[in-house]
């Protein structure tokens, strides 16, 4: 079992569970399934409402607090949801067992991929949690924050797996360079839970005026309190800062390679990601939008932690091979391209 490519296989599909996350939410189908980990007291839910008992509003909504109104469509949707979970479970255990080759080499790789495997187990409880407490809003964001964790961990893990090919590329002015990149990072992750809030307002207004009046939902949201506007301003400051970074690669690398090619995927993925919130805010929230919006931030914040990999290459990896940072960025990129 080759532990890079699985690792990597990996990563994707946990990408894959923040997409059917974001869709899940974008569609309200959230509560699709009123109960876990079976969907109406099965293991594969109806696909009609004949299937169901006559009482199943009574049966199902004593544990919403509430009325279920079956719907196939929203019932499917977060059963793939869960689906794809559980491949994702899987491949992160699968890859906790293949990471044990390296116990001699490098421990580090077995902790992390053993963390990883754990981080999922309660990421699998959280999803519990988020059903049995009617997606309360806390939930939903922890949720959201653990699974990029995973990310980070797996990266990280797949990242010191890598122990060949071409050179780490110089860079002057390191502590620069990181010190712009680390508070990129951690301004990007501020920018995404305040998008967790305003994501929280939405929630609150489709509870009110329904999914039919999307042409509603910002002017509500706008007029429900601050975050909006915040969420929406503290973009440029991100953006800001991602030029600040790439304008100081340039300057500080003598080469053009893997780390200038990250640092210029990192300012795209921030373009659309307020692109895409743009639109939103001017066209009705388009669903399909919802979820495309959060995944390029997932998406962007794991080319930001590749790119710090990169760029402190010889400390991070220095203890077992200095060429192995960009040989893991080069596959990556290579798989993304593939899918």
């Amino acid at each position: 079992m080759n532990y890079r490519k699985l690792g990597i296989a990996t990563i994707i599909v946990v990408y894959l569970v923040v997409v059917a996350g974001g869709v899940v939410r974008s569609t309200g189908a959230g509560m699709g399934c009123p109960d876990w980990p079976r969907c109406f007291g099965s293991w594969v839910p109806p696909t009609d409402i004949s299937q169901l008992p006559a009482n199943y509003q009574e049966i199902f909504g004593a544990k919403l607090k509430g009325e279920v109104l079956f719907n196939p469509l929203k019932t499917w949707i977060e059963y793939v949801n869960r689906l794809i979970g559980v491949v994702a479970g899987i491949l992160v255990f699968a890859t906790f067992i293949a990471s044990l080759k390296y116990w001699k080499r490098d421990k580090a790789i077995v902790g992390l991929s053993l963390l990883s495997f754990l981080l999922m187990g309660f990421q699998g409880w959280l999803g519990s949690k988020v059903v049995s407490t009617e997606l309360k809003p806390l939930m939903v964001t922890l949720h959201m924050l653990v699974a990029i964790i995973i990310v980070f961990v797996l990266l990280y893990a797949v990242a010191r797996a890598y122990s060949e090919v071409s050179d780490v590329e110089k860079v002057t002015q390191k502590s620069k360079l990181n010190l712009i990149l680390v508070i990129a990072i951690i301004l990007s992750v501020v920018q995404i839970l305040m998008g967790t809030q305003v994501r929280e307002a939405i929630d609150e207004v489709v509870f009110r005026i329904g999914y039919d009046n999307r042409d509603q939902w910002i002017e509500q949201v706008s007029q429900s309190g601050l975050w909006f506007y915040i969420h929406r301003s503290f973009s440029l400051v991100v953006f800001a800062f991602h030029v600040w970074f790439i304008r100081s690669l340039m300057k500080n690398t003598n080469q053009s390679g893997l780390l200038r090619s990250y640092g210029k995927a990192m300012l795209a993925l921030v373009g659309l990601e307020i692109l895409t919130g743009v639109i939103m805010a001017y066209f009705s929230v388009p669903a399909y939008l919802q979820p495309m919006h959060l995944t390029l931030a997932v998406i962007m914040l794991g080319v930001q932690f590749i790119t710090f990999l990169l760029l402190n290459a010889e400390n991070v990896f220095g203890r077992i091979n200095r060429k192995q940072a960009n040989s893991f960025a080069a596959s990556l990129h290579t798989s993304n391209v593939r899918n």
